[in-house]
C-alpha cells in the first residue's frame, strides 16, 4: 500500500537530491580544470622546447659564422702562398711538356770488338760493346787516320764466316738517321793490308772501298743519311776477295726528318751518302760536337780546307755572331760561317774540283755568309755559280738573298755527272770577287726494295734446319744488294708490290744435313727447289704441297724416309719431280702417277719400299694409316702380354724349385723329429699303464 508524503517530506527529498548532485558537478569541474592545466603545461613545455630549439639553432648559426670567418681568414692569409704554389705548378707542367717535346735524338755508338762499354776523351763520348749484334772475330785495331775515334779494338770478318756479315740493330725508333762507319786494320803481323769490301745499309749498297784508302784521312769512314721505318737497322759488309772487312766503329745518330730535303725527288726512299764536307778558310777539321753544334745535326765531320789552289784565293774569318745558322732542319753550326775563302783580283774565279764516280746524281749544298766588312749593301758582291760548265745559280747576291750582312745562306741543287769530275766555279760580276764558306756534296742513291719479310723468315728457318755452313753467309737480305745475293737463292722483283720474291733455291751437293722444315711452305713464289746430293733426313713435309707455284722439285740422293705425301698431287704446275735415291716407302699417290701421262718427268727409282706405278713393284693390300697404327698397337700389346706371362711363369717355376730344395735339405731332420716324437709317445703310454696297476693294488702306506 502506498503511503502519501507530506510537503515537508517532499522538500527534504528534493534538497537531498540536490545535495547529492553537487559532488558530481564538482568532480566534472575538477576534471576540466586538470585537463586545462595539462594543456597549459604542455603548451608551456612546447614553448620552452621551442625556445631551446631556437637557442640551439642560433648557437649553430653562430658556430657556422665563426667557422666561416675562420675559413675566410685562413684563405685570405694563405691566398698568396696558394697562388705562388699554383704558379710554380704551372711552370713545372710547361717545363715537362717542353722537355718532352724537345727530347734529344736517338744515339747509338758501337765500339766493334770491345768486351765492355768505353768512353773516349775529351768529350767522354760513350761507346757500347758490340756483343750480340753480329758474328766475326774481335781483334786489336790499327787506325789509319786522325779522324778515327780513339778506340783500341775492331771486328773483322774472314771469308770462312761467309761473304756477307751484318750488324742487326733492333728497337731503333722510326726516323731519319746519319750512319757513320769507321774502318781499320787488324793489328796482327799476318793480317792483310788495306782490305777492300762493300758496305750496304738496309739492303742498299752505299759504298765500295777503293785502293789507297788507308793513305787518305777522309776515306777512313763512310757516312750516309737513311730512313729506318721498321724499327731495325741492318748494316752489312760484303767481301770482294781482297782481304777481310775490318770495322772499328758504327754510329747511328738521329737527325731531323726533313734534314737535307733537296726537292721533289727527295723522299724516304732516298739515301744520301756523304762524298765531301768542307769548311773553308781558317780553322781546323772538327766534328759537330767540337763545334758545340746542336745534336740534331748528326755530329757531322767538317774537313778544313785553307785553299782551293795556290794563289787562287784568300782566307777570311770573323768573330761576329752569324744569324739564321743553327736552325731546323739542318742545324748547321754557327762557327761554320765565320770563316770563308775569297777569290783574288788576279784570279777572280774561285774553282773547286772533286773526283767522283761517273753516271750518278749528286746533291750539292753551298754555304754563304757575307763576313767582309766592306760588303754591306745589295749589289756590292754578285757572282754566278757554274757546276760542270752549266750556270746553276745566276746573279747570286748574298746580302740581297739572306736579307743582311752576317746572315747564313744555303743554296742547294742536284746535278747528274757523266764523267769522273765535279767542278764548282764561283764567277764574280761587276768587278767584285767571289766568296764561299762551306761545301757539302752527297751522292743520291735510290734505296733498294726489300725481300718479303715472310720469305726471309722462311729462309732463316731453313738455314737452321739444314745446318747451312757459315761459308754460305746467309745474313742480311737474301736478294739485296743485288751485287751480293745469297748463295743458292734466285730472286725476282714483283713490280706491283715493289718487293723481291724468292723463286728458286739451288743447294745441290752442298753437304747439307738436318731436315726439311714445314716453313718451306711460306715460300709461296718458289718455282725451283733443288736439294739433291745432300744428307737430308726425315720425312718429306706435306706442307710442301702448298707451294703451288713449284715446277721443279729435286730431292734425289738424300736420306728421306716415310711415304710420299698425298699433298704433292696438288702441285699442278710440277713438271719435274726427282725422288730417286732415298728410303721412301709405300704407294706412290695416284694423283702423281696420273701426271706421268701429261709429259711430266718423275723419277722414283732406288727406293726399295715404293710401289704402285709402272717401273716399281706391285703393292700388296693397301692399308690405311689408321689400320697400320692399329696393327702396330696390337702387336705391341700382344708382345707386352707375352713378356708379362713369361715373367710370371718363370717366377712361379723359381718358387717351386726353391721349395723343393728346402724340403730336400730338411728331410733328415724331419725323420729324426718323427722318431723322437714316437719314443716320447711310447714312454708316456708305458708310464700310464704302470700307474694304473699301482692304483688298483692300493697305496703302500708303510714300508
Amino acid at each position: 500500500m502506498q503511503i502519501p508524503l507530506s510537503a515537508g517530506a517532499a522538500s527534504v527529498i528534493r534538497l537531498s537530491s540536490r545535495v547529492t548532485s553537487v559532488p558530481e558537478s564538482i568532480s566534472i569541474e575538477l576534471q576540466l580544470h586538470r585537463e586545462e592545466e595539462d594543456l597549459i603545461s604542455r603548451v608551456e613545455n612546447q614553448n620552452r622546447s621551442d625556445v631551446r630549439e631556437r637557442k640551439r639553432g642560433e648557437e649553430l648559426r653562430r658556430r657556422r659564422r665563426r667557422r666561416r670567418r675562420k675559413l675566410l681568414s685562413f684563405l685570405s692569409s694563405h691566398f698568396r702562398m696558394l697562388r705562388f704554389i699554383l704558379l710554380w705548378m704551372l711552370i713545372l707542367c710547361f717545363a715537362v711538356t717542353a722537355r718532352a717535346a724537345q727530347r734529344g735524338p736517338y744515339v747509338m755508338r758501337i765500339n766493334c770488338g770491345a768486351r765492355q762499354n768505353v768512353q773516349t776523351k775529351p768529350t767522354t763520348t760513350l761507346w757500347y760493346k758490340d756483343f750480340g749484334y753480329t758474328g766475326g772475330i774481335p781483334a786489336n785495331a790499327t787506325t789509319t787516320s786522325y779522324i778515327t775515334p780513339p778506340l783500341k779494338t775492331l771486328r773483322y770478318f774472314p771469308l770462312s764466316e761467309g761473304p756477307s756479315n751484318c750488324y742487326n740493330f733492333n728497337r731503333v725508333p722510326k726516323g731519319h738517321y746519319s750512319v757513320r762507319i769507321f774502318f781499320g786494320l787488324v793489328a796482327q803481323p799476318r793480317a792483310t793490308n788495306e782490305p777492300l769490301f762493300d758496305i750496304s745499309i738496309q739492303g742498299t749498297q752505299i759504298y765500295s772501298l777503293k785502293s789507297g784508302w788507308t793513305q787518305q784521312d777522309d776515306q777512313a769512314f763512310t757516312e750516309a743519311q737513311v730512313f729506318f721505318m721498321d724499327r731495325s737497322a741492318l748494316i752489312c759488309f760484303h767481301s770482294t776477295g781482297h782481304g777481310d772487312p775490318a770495322i772499328i766503329s758504327i754510329e747511328i745518330l738521329q737527325i731531323d726528318d726533313k734534314a737535307y730535303d733537296f726537292g721533289p725527288q727527295w723522299s724516304q726512299g732516298i739515301i744520301l751518302r756523304t762524298v765531301k764536307r768542307l769548311s773553308c778558310g781558317f780553322g781546323q777539321s772538327k766534328f759537330g760536337i767540337d763545334y758545340g753544334a746542336d745534336p740534331w745535326g748528326g755530329d757531322r765531320f767538317w774537313q778544313h780546307i785553307k785553299t782551293f789552289g795556290q794563289d787562287s784565293d784568300q782566307p777570311r774569318s770573323v768573330e761576329t755572331r752569324i744569324k739564321q745558322a743553327s736552325h731546323s732542319p739542318n742545324f748547321y753550326p754557327e762557327t761554320l760561317y765565320r770563316s770563308a775563302l775569297v777569290s783574288t783580283s788576279s784570279q777572280p774565279d774561285l774553282t773547286y774540283a772533286l773526283d767522283v764516280d761517273p753516271n750518278k746524281n749528286y746533291s750539292v749544298w753551298l754555304h754563304f755568309a757575307e763576313i767582309d766588312k766592306s760588303i754591306n749593301a745589295i749589289g756590292q758582291r754578285v757572282f754566278d755559280i757554274i757546276i760542270n760548265d752549266v750556270v746553276t745559280f745566276e746573279n747570286v747576291d748574298i746580302v740581297k738573298i739572306s736579307g743582311a750582312q752576317y746572315t747564313a745562306l744555303v743554296l742547294n741543287t742536284t746535278v747528274s755527272v757523266n764523267g769522273r769530275t765535279l767542278t764548282i766555279t764561283f764567277s764574280p760580276k761587276h768587278g767584285s770577287v767571289a766568296i764561299i764558306n762551306a761545301i757539302e756534296i752527297f751522292e743520291v742513291i735510290a734505296a733498294e726494295s726489300r725481300t718479303l719479310s715472310d720469305e726471309v723468315k722462311a729462309l732463316q728457318t731453313l738455314k737452321k734446319a739444314l745446318g747451312l755452313p757459315p761459308r754460305f753467309g746467309w745474313n742480311g737480305d737474301p736478294c739485296v744488294p743485288q751485287q751480293h745475293p745469297w748463295i743458292g737463292a734466285d730472286c725476282q722483283l714483283n713490280k706491283s708490290s715493289s718487293k723481291w720474291l724468292i723463286d728458286g733455291l739451288d743447294l745441290d751437293n752442298q753437304g747439307l744435313k738436318g731436315f726439311l722444315p714445314d716453313d718451306i711452305s711460306r715460300l709461296h713464289n718458289l718455282q725451283t727447289l733443288n736439294l739433291s746430293g745432300n744428307s737430308i733426313r726425315g720425312a718429306i713435309p706435306s706442307a710442301l704441297g702448298k707451294v703451288t707455284s713449284l715446277q721443279v722439285l729435286d730431292l734425289s740422293y738424300n736420306f728421306f724416309n716415310g711415304s710420299i705425301p698425298e699433298s704433292l698431287g696438288q702441285l699442278t704446275l710440277l713438271q719435274r719431280l726427282n725422288l730417286n735415291g732415298n728410303f721412301l716407302s709405300g704407294r706412290v699417290p695416284a694423283t702423281l702417277g696420273g701426271r706421268l701421262l701429261h709429259r711430266a718427268s718423275f723419277n722414283f727409282t732406288d727406293n726399295a719400299g715404293l710401289c704402285g706405278i709402272p717401273g716399281l713393284r706391285t703393292c700388296g693390300p693397301h692399308l690405311s694409316a689408321g689400320a697400320k697404327v692399329g696393327i702396330v698397337f696390337g702387336a705391341s700389346f700382344g708382345f707386352l702380354v707375352l713378356i708379362t706371362c713369361s715373367v710370371c711363369w718363370w717366377k712361379r717355376r723359381q718358387n717351386i724349385l726353391r721349395a723343393q730344395q728346402i724340403a730336400a735339405r730338411a728331410a733328415p731332420y724331419a725323420k729324426a723329429r718323427t722318431q723322437f716324437s714316437r719314443d716320447i709317445q711310447m714312454t708316456r703310454h708305458n708310464s700310464y699303464g704302470n700307474a694304473h696297476t699301482a692304483a688298483e693294488n692300493g697305496p703302500i702306506l708303510l714300508s
